[in-house]
């Protein structure tokens, strides 16, 4: 396997351990996967207009779908954000149907936002993009200098916590808290915005 496989970074590296979970139904590599997108799909299914409580339900079970559906995932037909983030788009659809909200949700999977992908440019990477879209970045702008970097570093530029604690020379302990302190106020915000 080539050092681009194994960085977080690159669609191949997210392939294998899809790989490893349907072959042999690795937790490790399933952990790995939902570490990296859990964050990403509450975020896109807030951005769907889904309610917090609701979007993290959806994207657990949009990851244990993941899980239990792994062995139909094909690599050569789509990344495997895209898979994932079009499994909880049609969980999210059919949540409205099933609360007769009906409501024409317009919004493609393939306009969902590419984390796993690196660009030449990371300040303009669709992620990002699609955060803006979402008011994100002013609320991002809101923390403090030390929170929104890390912000930016684990679900903009999708490093790993530890990737980030070896690059910023930071402890992994002091990373993990920091950024869960900012998706708190980050979910908060987003709460009363609502």
């Amino acid at each position: 396997m080539s050092i681009v496989e194994t960085s977080p970074g690159n669609p191949g590296y997210w392939s294998g351990q899809m790989q490893a979970v349907a072959r042999s139904r690795d937790q490790a590599s399933f952990m790995r996967i939902y570490d990296h997108f859990a964050p990403r799909v509450r975020l896109y299914l807030r951005g769907l207009g889904a309610p917090e409580m609701v979007a993290e339900e959806l994207a657990q079970e949009a990851l244990l779908r993941l899980w239990q559906r792994a062995d139909s995932y094909d690599a050569a037909r789509s990344t495997l954000s895209t898979w994932l983030f079009r499994i909880a788009r049609n969980l999210h659809i059919d949540r409205l149907r099933r609360e007769n909200h009906w409501l024409a949700v317009d919004i493609d999977a393939e306009d969902a936002p590419q984390f796993e992908q690196e660009t030449e440019n990371p300040q303009f990477s669709s992620a990002e993009s699609y955060a803006a879209h979402a008011d994100l970045n002013e609320r991002i702008e809101r923390l403090s200098a030390t929170q929104a970097r890390l912000i930016r570093m684990s679900y903009f530029e999708a490093k790993s916590h530890q990737q980030i604690a070896d690059e910023l020379g930071m402890p992994l302990g002091t990373v993990k808290s920091h950024i869960r302190r900012a998706f708190q106020q980050l979910q908060s915000s987003v709460q009363g915005a609502a």
